[in-house]
């Protein structure tokens, strides 16, 4: 996503700055101020989970600025996110059309709506065909260490052996899932089918390949810079757009 915001705005003529708040809500306040201080001429923000107040300070000071793959429900800001909901109803669908019935959803929870959206999707999809079983949702804090995701995956497979299939709600929990498989000896698709939201170069390269909901990554980065440069164009008269782009199932080997 960055290269892709990278070549649209040096083909605008300007100039990036990247910086990364590792997920800290302190660092991302620490860049916003550093930032301003710089005078830049506008934000594209990846928000954290306590940002809201950050983003509603830009938009008090009239910054241009542009939320990308997270949002804030209810703040009136532009947006471009992937359409979760769809795409977690969508991986889940064709799970339940492969004939997978006691499908788990692994995920986080936060105050970022896209997390909430792929469960909700998740769960619409199985209330569909009245096989949404609550106690197959894992739902774990965003802040723990790789090490005790990869321990609570484990609890979590071992309470509940009759799981068929896994959706993960991130590639970075799917890459804990892979560690917690591998170590209680489940091989992938024959004990478990899994598929990730988000790519991984690793994914591609796993044995079996991971079938994911892979994000459109050109389009969303191509149409956040080109809602940065319309505000930073048109001033306090732009328009706020809140735009979903459609994911789409990579199918690999994996299911």
């Amino acid at each position: 996503m960055a290269k892709v915001i990278e070549r649209e705005a040096i083909d605008s003529n300007y100039r990036v700055f990247y910086c990364s708040t590792g997920g800290s809500d302190e660092r991302a306040v620490e860049l916003v101020d550093s930032l301003l201080q710089a005078n830049v001429d506008g934000f594209i923000i990846t928000p954290t989970e306590n940002m809201k107040s950050t983003i509603d300070r830009l938009l008090e000071l009239q910054c241009p600025v542009v939320l990308v793959d997270r949002y804030f429900e209810g703040q009136e800001v532009s947006h471009v996110v992937l359409d979760n909901f769809e795409g977690a109803e969508k991986a889940t669908q064709f799970l339940l059309e492969k004939g997978f019935k006691k499908i788990a959803f692994v995920t986080n929870y936060s105050q970022l709506i896209q997390m909430n959206l792929r469960k909700q999707g998740y769960v619409h999809a199985l209330k569909e065909v009245g096989l949404y079983d609550e106690s197959r949702i894992l739902d774990m804090d965003y802040q723990i260490s790789e090490d005790k995701r990869i321990e609570r995956i484990s609890e979590f497979l071992n309470a509940n052996t009759d799981i068929d299939a896994i959706l993960f709600g991130a590639n970075y929990l799917l890459l804990a899932g892979l560690q917690s498989l591998r170590k209680l000896g489940l091989k992938i698709p024959i004990d478990k089918a899994v598929i990730s939201f988000d790519d991984h170069d690793s994914f591609r390269l796993n044995s079996p390949s991971i079938t994911v909901l892979a994000q459109p990554i050109e389009e969303m980065g191509k149409k956040t810079v080109k809602l940065l440069m319309q505000q930073m164009t048109d001033g306090s008269d732009y328009e706020i757009i809140k735009e979903k782009k459609k994911g789409s199932l990579t199918i690999r080997e994996s299911v």
